[in-house]
């Protein structure tokens, strides 16, 4: 066994120890943590700057693309959103020990679930410093000891984020464990935390396709995972036009390199010949390319023709494949036939369409007249994100504090027996 490999057994062992006493936390002790690690964050605003730039640095001489150096970068408005979302997580009701769904049986005895915490989790990502706070908060405040294990992106922004973070948890005498940080980006070392099923009790990955499925080919220990986004908007022929326009231009503009960015939208063949040309001359305004079918580019003839890829493809770039459909049922088709699992819209002023959509359509978020962007936890009340689920097992979409707890059954009785012995003593 290399030193490396029992260095990382070594810190799992104490991340599992620390597990069993996060675990024992009152609410109001995880939310003081919380609390204080988000003013800990504030507090090193400046030295946090300064490590990500290392950071920046090394991302362009590697020639990372614009959308990946937006997601790594760290300013003062992103250290206090991070700090935010810690103090949001504080403030959420705690479902840790809750017992619910009680019921009597014929004989008496009372059944229901407890909530308890799943244990130790391990967090695989990719830049995005922010994940490194939101993953710590929302697995404290769950219960959880977490692993995390980031990109050499921003391994600099990561090792002082989870320095400060630790700090506060040893100010407010719980174990540094309890939030690790796995000081090597090496992809041997990852290979070797997959197999650690014996401390490790989930997995969660967050990155790109190919770091997504390397984790799921490889782990030993259950994982929740998403592999891409390929996000749609349906243009119904009863949309609002400027409703229209003005979601398209949020999910396809406001960041494009995120997982709840639209790449395909889909237009009713009833109102392409209004929408199309006046969505076509937006989106080249503004730098998008589009990628069209044989009918789109009679509307938009500057779009290149898309090939069958182009409508499974998530871009994460400023490229929109684009499609026009005969109704409703094609539109429907188009999705369950390229969708990820992941974010849907439809744009539509049809009572009677709009409830068909968000039954037939089974991605993780659906939405009605609202941008694919609020696909995201904190837009949708559950604070900070771990992550997103597309498995449909244990969780399904963006996951807070109530997708890291389990249940366990817990009984109640008066000296209830199954087989009816009454011992006489």
């Amino acid at each position: 066994m290399s030193d490396k490999e029992f260095s990382l057994i070594e810190m799992a062992k104490e991340v599992k120890s620390a597990s069993k006493i996060i675990a024992k936390c009152s609410s109001a002790k995880k939310n003081n943590i919380l609390n204080a690690m988000a003013s800990a964050l504030e507090n090193n605003t400046q030295m946090l700057i300064s490590e990500n730039k290392k950071d920046l640095e090394y991302a362009r001489t590697k020639g990372i693309s614009k959308s990946m150096m937006d997601r790594l970068t760290l300013n003062e408005k992103r250290v206090k959103e991070m700090a935010d979302a810690l103090r949001e997580v504080a403030s959420f009701n705690d479902p840790v020990g809750e017992i619910s769904e009680m019921k009597i049986r014929p004989n008496g005895i009372r059944v229901g679930k407890m909530t308890i915490p799943l244990g130790v989790i391990g967090i695989i990502y990719e830049a995005r410093p922010n994940v490194t706070s939101d993953a710590a908060g929302l697995c404290i405040k769950a219960g959880n000891a977490v692993i995390l294990r980031g990109g050499s992106e921003a391994f600099n922004s990561n090792m002082a984020i989870v320095k400060i973070l630790q700090k506060a948890l040893e100010d407010e005498g719980l174990p540094k464990g309890c939030v690790t940080f796995v000081p090597s980006p090496e992809r041997s070392i990852m290979t070797e935390l997959l197999k650690l099923d014996e401390y490790i009790d989930l997995i969660i990955p967050r990155g790109g396709e190919s770091l997504i499925r390397f984790v799921a080919e490889n782990s030993r220990i259950p994982v929740i995972k998403h592999y891409k986004g390929v996000c749609h908007i349906f243009v119904d022929k009863t949309a609002d036009e400027k409703i229209a326009m003005d979601l398209l231009a949020d999910g396809k503009l406001s960041r494009p390199g995120v997982c709840n960015a639209l790449e395909t939208m889909l237009v009713h063949k009833d109102i392409a010949a209004s929408f199309l040309p006046k969505a076509g001359k937006y989106l080249s305004e503004n730098n998008v390319e589009i990628r069209g079918c044989s009918e789109t580019l009679k509307f938009i003839p500057s779009a290149k023709i898309a090939s069958e890829d182009d409508y499974a493809a998530e871009f994460l770039d400023l490229i929109i494949a684009v499609r026009v459909v005969n109704g409703f049922d094609e539109a429907v088709d188009h999705i369950q036939k390229y969708a990820s699992d992941h974010t849907e819209v439809i744009v539509t002023n049809d009572y009677n369409s709009s409830q068909r959509f968000i039954s037939e359509i089974n991605s993780s978020v659906v939405l009605v007249n609202a941008s694919s962007r609020f696909s995201d936890g904190g837009q949708l009340g559950l604070g900070a994100e771990i992550g997103i689920s597309t498995t449909k097992l244990h969780a399904y979409g963006p996951m807070g504090i109530e997708s890291l707890t389990t249940k366990k059954f817990v009984v109640f009785g008066e000296g209830q027996t199954r087989h009816g012995y009454d011992v006489k003593l």
